[in-house]
């Protein structure tokens, strides 16, 4: 019987993030690593009477100081999302000089991606040209500047991925995923199968959100799903701590270029980390809720490290989901005993929105980066607010402090709202 062919192996050659910790990845990493928090008081519209108040916002002068340098073709098709998503792309592809590369055609895109909620004044203005019989003005409609036109394109996910590779000249295959809060590691994931199938060499993948405004704030209010006790903005995100009480919605973009092995090496490419293995899975259990005992969870984790042909034993780190809702962490807790036995004391896991919260669509982009960036560095960045203990909460959670240590192979797990997961299996490059 033939062998199977040798698998392609997957390195990451450039990132870049913008959170609201950060207008970069140093600037974020550096902050993480001092356990500063980037929630703060919402400034972008009127919270009044609102019980959750708080959010994680990137600072609008990052952005605009931006775009005034750089070539703002397409902005006007550009959802807040996409904006950041733009910075974040440019930072990775000139760590990975993707500018070098004279096949654009070898190039994919794969983004996760939600698009931007209509606003109240959007809903305000189109209901000027809903008539008193029920019928649309349309002729008026039509002719009212185009901003019914432009806002469709900044709501839709697929034009972000389409919009993205025309910005960068990216021919090769695009793919836009919507997969709640696991999008931006689904991307990645797929991202890198389409390299490992031949179809592609290169691909930029991650994810963007810009969701903090008044319909996504009450939203997830009307769910129950944000945290509406806190002492302050900072410290309201506390995962896995027993007072934990809701998510702190955030906004944000990360991205990374993944390239085949030998392709980067063809090229003098600088390799920052590896991508070993990936798994998706469903709960299948409810459209709000996750499986009580990380069933599905259980599956991705699992998955991905078969995938990269290792075994619990090899896994140093754990970047958990860790979301800071009450029900969250103790199934992801309960999910990692499962998968890792034993060894579930011993390895420490940590939650990067403790410091920046919940970034929807570019958590599993921005913590993978923050992973790997751990990895070079010798630091696992911490779960901040932690401090009072949960008896069902009752791993290595990293609290509070940076811990100096070095590690060589993690997961980053991402478990998207309604069951929807992914995990990226990590590793420090080695010949």
């Amino acid at each position: 019987m033939p062998s199977s062919p040798r698998k392609r192996r997957i390195v990451i050659t450039g990132y870049g993030m913008i959170t609201p910790s950060g207008r970069n990845s140093k600037d974020t990493f550096h902050n993480c690593c001092r356990g500063v928090s980037g929630i703060d008081y919402i400034k972008s519209f009127d919270t009044t009477g609102l019980p959750c108040q708080i959010g994680g916002e990137v600072d609008n002068n990052w952005i605009e100081d931006y775009e005034s340098r750089s070539d703002q073709r397409l902005r006007k098709f550009t959802s807040r999302g996409l904006r950041m998503m733009r910075i974040a792309t440019e930072e990775a592809t000139k760590r990975a000089r993707l500018d070098e590369i004279g096949n654009r055609g070898s190039i994919g895109i794969a983004l996760g991606s939600h698009g931007d909620n209509p606003s109240v004044q959007d809903v305000s203005f189109i209901n000027r040209f809903f008539c008193d019989d029920g019928t649309w003005d349309m002729k008026a409609l039509t002719e009212s500047g185009g901003y019914p036109y432009l806002q469709f394109f900044r709501r839709k996910p697929d034009a972000a991925s389409t919009t993205l590779a025309t910005l960068f000249d990216c021919k090769g295959p695009n793919l836009a995923i919507v997969s709640a809060c696991a999008a931006g590691a689904h991307a990645i994931g797929e991202a890198a199968q389409i390299i490992r199938d031949g179809k592609c060499d290169v691909m930029i993948a991650g994810g963007c959100e810009a969701t903090l405004d008044f319909v996504g704030v009450v939203g997830f209010i009307m769910l129950q799903a944000l945290c509406e006790k806190y002492a302050s903005p900072q410290t309201a995100s506390r995962p896995f701590d027993r007072k934990r009480n809701g998510f702190v919605m955030s906004e944000g973009a990360g991205a990374v270029v993944l390239e085949e092995l030998e392709h980067a090496r063809s090229r003098g490419a600088v390799i920052l980390g590896e991508l070993l293995g990936y798994a998706s899975s469903a709960d299948a259990y409810r459209i709000t809720d996750t499986h009580p005992k990380g069933l599905g969870a259980i599956i991705a984790m699992n998955g991905a490290i078969t995938d990269a042909a290792l075994t619990v034993e090899d896994i140093d780190y754990i970047n958990a989901h860790g979301t800071s809702t009450t029900q969250n962490d103790l199934t992801e807790t309960r999910a990692v005993k499962t998968v890792f036995g034993e060894r579930a004391a011993t390895i420490p896991i940590s939650s990067n929105k403790s410091m920046l919260g919940h970034t929807i669509a570019a958590a599993g982009a921005i913590e993978c980066i923050l992973t790997i960036m751990g990895m070079d560095q010798s630091i696992i960045l911490p779960t901040i607010n932690y401090e009072s203990r949960d008896p069902k909460c009752n791993l290595d959670y990293v609290p509070n402090e940076a811990r100096h240590r070095d590690y060589r192979v993690a997961i980053s797990n991402s478990f998207g709202f309604g069951g929807q997961n992914a995990c990226l299996c990590l590793g420090k490059f080695e010949t």
